[in-house]
């Protein structure tokens, strides 16, 4: 079954999208886009009747290291190189009014 995305249906997605199309873009994205769907309708016909469903493809489950707690720069080791700070704290030239 071919599927046909026509010219009124790119229109109409163009517009969802804001998007500002010309004459000849509508029908190159009409092709396009009926060239994804049947690709697609090619897929959604596939027997993966014996193929388990799958959230991970490697054997990694977790990469990620241990949260602990371990030792530290003290404030002032991690303040001593700032170009400017009050506080405690680094100071930085005002972002956002």
């Amino acid at each position: 079954m071919a599927l046909r995305i026509s010219r009124e249906e790119v229109a109409h997605i163009a517009e969802l999208a804001k998007l500002g199309l010309a004459e000849e873009e509508m029908e190159l994205f009409s092709q396009q886009l009926s060239r994804v769907l049947e690709y697609a309708e090619m897929l959604n016909r596939l027997n993966t009747e014996a193929i388990p469903p799958t959230a991970q493809v490697t054997s990694l489950y977790s990469v990620s290291r241990p949260d602990e707690a371990r030792p530290s720069l003290t404030q002032e080791e991690v303040l001593q190189n700032a170009p400017s700070r009050e506080d405690g704290y680094f100071k930085i030239r005002l972002v956002l009014e």
